[in-house]
């Protein structure tokens, strides 16, 4: 088991939006969507833009700059799941968000 690390609280995040965290100088993207949040590396591997002000749409986000899709719930890439992105478990106590890193 990783560390986990408080991300806020469950109202900081509204429906199809994300918030940004750094850990050991990494940001992460943590996207509420459906009702579950989610957490993927915040960098595009295509062109490093951050994915947390991409549009997210059915359990996938869009990278702002070049349009690719990355799956939420395992970071893969939605046109070949063979390129990923990092991704983290989530968790909820009480009213707030936890992610869990290495």
């Amino acid at each position: 088991m990783g560390q986990l690390i408080a991300v806020g609280k469950t109202n900081e995040i509204p429906d199809g939006e994300a918030k940004v965290i750094t850990v050991n100088r990494k940001d992460i993207a943590v996207f509420f969507t459906d009702g579950s949040y989610f957490a993927i590396d915040d960098a595009c591997p295509h062109a490093g833009a951050s994915l947390a002000g991409g549009f997210v749409e059915d359990g996938e986000v869009t990278c702002p700059v070049h349009a690719w899709r990355f799956k939420l719930a395992d970071g893969a890439w939605a046109d070949n799941p063979r390129v990923k992105t990092g991704c983290y478990k989530t968790s909820v106590v009480g009213d707030v968000v936890f992610v869990e890193v290495p």
